[in-house]
């Protein structure tokens, strides 16, 4: 086979791709070596190899509650907004008519706005109806609202190419318009829906603004408790800390492509 010729264009962007991949997972890989440092502060790089950390954050109260808290915020904040956003993807997408552009800006909103500004707001509102700002449901909502857009575009894109020609066939012959969206739509858009359920759990997870704003007192996320560690003290309890989180995510990720099949994870597979 013969050689492509070099190509300076060829070259320069291959090189910009390594430079970006670099430059996004150069600081994670330094935490997660620093978790593992045996060293009494978070310093690297590591003066030893140890686990301590790991059995320090593990036998921590305060780090295991927090943690399985964002775990059920998560899921919960991840149930509420594929519901939520599955359904106005639909609206949007077939609906809308002349008014789906505005519809779209308006469910995407609040990825335009930085979360402390969004947070900031709802802070407000809630005072302002005379509603519990540091409750568990003004923190769902807060975080509904920052992860909802994500499920929606991934949906958006799904119906964009979806065949209605399905629908049709199906109700002609004699299914409902719940049955056909339960048997006929939901399987050719689920890899919208799941793409979009993981994008929202891993943000809602991570989520440090929104959650400063309106967690309540005795409900705290992780983030949060790992901002208050930080303020005292300075080990690689913290790095051990993001490693979890990292590794979840890893996890998190895996295990939707091995349940659902890696083309479950690309925006175009409801066509």
């Amino acid at each position: 086979m013969r050689k492509k010729p070099f190509s300076w264009g060829r070259f320069f962007f291959q090189a910009s791709v390594v430079a970006i991949y670099l430059f996004l997972l150069t600081p994670m890989v330094i935490v997660v070596l620093a978790a593992f440092n045996s060293g009494e502060y978070l310093t690297f790089p590591p003066q030893g190899f140890s686990l301590r950390w790991f059995e320090k954050f593990f036998n921590s109260k305060p780090f295991v509650d927090s943690f399985l808290f964002s775990l059920r915020l998560g899921f919960v904040a991840t149930a509420v907004s594929v519901v939520i956003g599955t359904a106005a993807a639909l609206y949007v997408v077939r609906y809308s008519g002349r008014h789906r552009d505005l519809m779209r800006a308006l469910m995407i909103s609040p990825l335009l706005f930085p979360s402390i500004l969004t947070g900031i707001a709802l802070l407000l509102y809630y005072y302002g109806v005379g509603m519990g700002a540091r409750t568990f449901i003004g923190l769902l909502i807060g975080h509904v609202l920052i992860v909802l857009p994500y499920v929606f575009l991934t949906v958006s894109t799904g119906l964009y190419n979806f065949n209605n020609a399905l629908e049709e066939v199906s109700r002609s012959l004699g299914a409902g318009p719940f049955r056909t969206f339960w048997e006929v739509t939901l399987p050719l858009i689920k890899g919208g829906v799941i793409s979009g359920a993981v994008f929202a759990f891993i943000t809602s997870f991570d989520q440090f603004a929104m959650s400063l704003l309106l967690a309540a007192v005795g409900d705290t996320p992780l983030p949060i408790q790992l901002f208050d560690y930080l303020r005292f003290q300075f080990d690689p309890t913290a790095a051990a800390v993001s490693t979890i989180s990292i590794l979840m995510a890893v996890v998190v990720v895996l295990t939707t492509q091995k349940l659902v099949g890696l083309e479950a994870l690309y925006w175009g597979s409801g066509g």
